[in-house]
């Protein structure tokens, strides 16, 4: 593929590595086009933030494309994971300790999957403490990090699909497909109390993006390799 091509406009489907920030996936492919193709100067972006504990699909558009980002970041999303019982953080993930444990002895099989029914369809869902939205000026991350006790509203989000794909206690894991907004670290938490016990994401891959799948992807390194042969 020419640089023109990039220039023009391309759909780069990328597989996010653990640990990397969308914002670091992408800064990467630019260089990675600017060094290996000559390109002094590119539109890129996103279509739609994955923590850097989560891998799998980001989509990046270049050029026109880059006008397509808001009508991708609204298709539904799929995701894959682990929702770990018993106990909960105050990010409702990994990026902080245990906060709370609560016992699990009492959860069925049964009560799974009533929970899960209780978080499909419509749904009224509150945003993480440790989030990106901005309130009172700052993000929510920052409020938390500063110590601060900050009232956060409930939002409706929708989850199409939820699966329970394994039962192995204290760990369950699931797919999801929900549309944009949806948090699945909300969803581990609002699932541990469901249970009447505590849960959260201990594992997460976003593997759909409407039409566009993470079978289709590649790493970071991938495109860079493929970039090199094209110079060659």
């Amino acid at each position: 593929m020419a640089p023109e091509a990039f220039l023009e406009g391309q759909i780069l489907l990328i597989d996010k590595p653990l640990h990397w920030t969308s914002f670091q996936a992408v800064n990467k492919l630019k260089w990675l086009l600017k060094s290996k193709l000559g390109i002094k100067k590119i539109k890129i972006g996103h279509a739609g933030t994955l923590d850097p504990l989560a891998s799998g699909l980001l989509i990046v558009c270049t050029g026109k494309f880059t006008k397509r980002i808001e009508e991708l970041q609204g298709q539904p999303k799929q995701y894959t994971g682990t929702f770990t019982l018993g106990a909960t953080t105050p990010s409702y993930d990994l990026e902080t300790g245990i906060d709370r444990s609560f016992p699990i002895e009492h959860i069925t099989e049964e009560a799974i999957m009533a929970a899960t029914r209780s978080l499909t369809g419509e749904i009224m869902q509150k945003p993480p403490i440790f989030s990106a939205i901005k309130k009172e000026g700052k993000r929510l991350y920052e409020h938390a990090r500063a110590g601060e006790e900050i009232e956060i509203a409930a939002r409706p989000t929708t989850v199409h699909e939820f699966e329970i794909t394994r039962i192995a206690l204290p760990e369950v894991d699931f797919r999801i497909i929900c549309s944009k907004g949806t948090y699945i670290r909300s969803i581990a938490y609002d699932f541990g109390r469901a249970l009447d016990s505590g849960a959260h994401l201990t594992a997460l891959r976003r593997t759909k993006i409407g039409a566009y799948a993470v079978d289709q992807a590649v790493t970071p390194a991938e495109f860079e390799a493929r970039l090199d042969a094209m110079a060659q």
